[in-house]
């Protein structure tokens, strides 16, 4: 061989050589181990049924760096969907967003959150370097439904009396259920992630969270959050959680500490019901104003805690349900924080509520996980008594509603419902298991093109518009 085939030759063996220290390594397919850089140490990431798996472990910045890197595709992707998308949607641009975010929401941040968000943009920009991404851009995509649909309106409504939209939004069916309900007389908790699909089909990572202070968590997320959002999270401390927003709910507080942040130390720090109820509730920004469906496992015990901005209510049992979709309960919250009429039973709200109740009486004893999965994909309009494609399901399909969704602003065909759903029980928490779908939970697919030859109004979403399809059920299990 001459000697310059023979050098050529020589650096083509070496640079195979040197590759795996170079980039990702892939064990099997659909699996990424880190490479050499000492920050990525053990964490890992696996996609498998739709869902992104991220393990990541360490100190805030490291945890945010791991984050950043492993997720640096899809964080891009998303923060290029929210930056076309809000200004249509929402009225204000990403310049707008970012500017609210430094003001409001830096400021009132625990240093290890801030340092876990410079963590996610650093590992961004080490993975893709041509990305200018910033810990503002990742503090505004945290906080983006609290801006979007609590701040806005509520700047509006500041500058003009009733102007504001106050229509919060009403989406997600969820509950949890204990004792004498369910099959083992153990917890079984649900939910479905109802939002617009250009957002929700980016609802699709789940986080297994071994932080240097505080317990370990497993969640579902959007890429770059550092809460779960939607929100279905369980922790080392057996506390478990999940929740529907409240319809109609008005009031935001600039001051006070954005819901992600509380969110987050909640189920970082909680371990039970009062715990969480205490970290909730303490200085309230007002946005995201939820029904909580959370269980203390080592209590056996669950609690519906609605948390709104000047009051909150709690209730408590080791025997019985609570079901979420979107309708507050507490008469003083309904008259004081919402403009929602529980007295007009044609809202989804209210026939998905009387749903959830006949699902529940109608199969007591018998919950269990499997079940609790038909319940999220559950098409029965309870205001027929028949099957139905619309906004009155527990597996929303407004896409397919000529009356959208009014409680939330939706207008008729609108492209949004159910996304994807979870599930877990006391068993399987123990063990720091759950089981998620991505897409519709019924196992239907939506077909972008499909829908917007049917329905081109939408067609201005298309750019970042995509297909949803309904993946199997899986179960994701904290690495060991």
């Amino acid at each position: 061989m001459p000697h310059a085939r023979r050098i050529a030759f020589a650096l083509v063996i070496i640079t195979a050589l040197l590759l795996p220290a170079c980039g990702p390594r892939a064990d099997k397919p659909g699996q990424t181990v880190s490479p050499a850089d000492p920050r990525l140490a053990g964490s890992s990431r696996e996609d498998k049924g739709g869902w992104a798996f991220v393990h990541l472990q360490g100190t805030p910045r490291e945890i945010g760096f791991q984050h950043g890197w492993h997720l640096a595709a899809e964080i891009d992707d998303l923060l290029k969907t929210m930056a076309f998308y809000f200004p249509k949607a929402a009225g204000k641009d990403w310049a707008f967003f970012r500017e609210a975010a430094e003001r409001m929401f830096w400021p009132k941040m625990d240093q290890e959150y801030k340092d876990e968000v410079e963590g996610i943009a650093e590992g961004l920009r080490a993975r893709r370097p041509e990305l200018a991404y910033d810990k503002i851009d990742i503090t505004a995509l945290n906080g983006w439904i609290e801006l979007a649909w609590y701040y806005i309106p509520w700047l509006a409504d500041k500058a003009q009396p009733g102007a504001g939209d106050n229509k919060a939004p009403a989406y997600c069916s969820a509950f949890v259920a204990v004792g004498s309900t369910t099959a083992d007389g153990g917890i079984v908790m649900a939910h479905n992630n109802w939002t617009e699909y250009i957002l929700g089909q980016r609802w699709n990572v789940v986080l297994d969270i071994v932080p240097a202070a505080g317990k370990r968590l497993i969640m579902d997320a959007m890429p770059g959050y550092i809460h779960s959002g939607d929100d279905f999270v369980v922790n080392a401390a057996g506390l478990m959680v999940t929740e529907t927003t409240m319809a109609q709910y008005k009031g935001f507080r600039e001051e006070g500490t954005p819901e992600f942040v509380r969110a987050r130390r909640a189920a970082q720090y909680g371990a039970t019901i009062d715990d969480f109820v205490r970290i909730m509730t303490e200085d309230n920004n007002g946005a995201y104003a939820n029904d909580w469906l959370v269980a203390d496992l080592n209590a056996g015990e669950i609690a519906r805690v609605e948390v709104g901005l000047k009051s909150h209510r709690v209730w408590r049992t080791k025997d019985g349900y609570y079901v979420g979709a979107n309708f507050p309960v507490g008469e003083q919250v309904i008259a004081e924080e919402t403009t929602f009429d529980p007295k007009n039973l044609k809202q989804s709200v209210c026939v998905r509520r009387t749903r959830w109740e006949q699902l529940m009486e109608d199969n007591k004893g018998k919950i269990d996980a499997e079940k609790a999965m038909a319940f999220l994909g559950d098409h029965v309009d309870a205001s027929t008594g028949t099957a139905a494609d619309n906004a009155n399901v527990l597996c929303g399909h407004v896409e397919g509603d000529a009356k959208g969704l009014p409680e939330f602003s939706w207008a008729p065909f609108y492209p949004g419902g159910a996304v994807q759903g979870k599930v877990t029980t006391g068993a399987l928490a123990r063990e720091m298991k759950l089981w998620g779908r991505m897409g519709h939970p019924c196992g239907r697919d939506f077909i972008a093109s499909d829908f917007v030859k049917l329905r081109p109004e939408w067609a201005w979403q298309v750019p970042y518009l995509k297909d949803m399809k309904a993946n199997p059920w899986t179960l994701f299990e904290a690495k060991k």
